[in-house]
């Protein structure tokens, strides 16, 4: 019976040193993922508020609050869909990472197998990166201030005769 020979410690350390890169990239994976769920749970808080609101309004008002609503409920989907391809960029960026060390540890040629993970995490993440660009977008369309609002101005107080 042979026994596995053991990698020597420079080996690893050399792997180690390879693996640094893709941990870097798991680090701002994680970044954008947090962003991405930050963005999801104010998207959540406003739909829960609008929710209320079209319940209680009549005429234009409704029909405002109502696209309001489809608009939120589509950028939550966006947003979804950014979270997923993140999270399978990071898996693909994590599946580098064990076979580099698997590669090491039985002396296996992996190049090939580990070049294509990191551009399918490179993929991935462009991907992730350009449905975050249209959520941005949607948000950017519905989210401005109405010109009854702005122009608004308060009526005057009406002087008081007897006064």
């Amino acid at each position: 019976m042979t026994a596995i020979p053991l990698p020597q410690l420079s080996h690893v350390a050399q792997t180690i040193q390879l693996a640094l890169a893709p941990v870097f990239l798991l680090t701002g994976i994680g970044a954008f993922l947090n962003v991405c769920v930050g963005r999801l749970a104010r998207i959540i808080d406003r739909a829960r508020k609008v929710e209320g609101i079209v319940l209680t309004t009549r005429g234009k008002e409704h029909d405002r609050m109502v696209a309001e609503i489809r608009v939120l409920d589509r950028r939550m989907s966006v947003v979804n869909g950014a979270i997923f391809l993140s999270v399978a960029s990071a898996c693909a960026v994590c599946m580098v990472v064990i076979l580099l060390f698997a590669g090491n540890l039985f002396g296996a040629h992996l190049g090939t197998p580990i070049a294509i993970l990191f551009s399918l995490s490179m993929l991935l993440q462009a991907a992730a990166f350009a449905t975050f660009i249209q959520e941005i977008r949607l948000a950017s369309r519905v989210i401005h201030i109405r010109n009854e609002v702005l122009y608004h101005k308060a009526e005057e107080e009406e002087s008081d005769p007897a006064a």
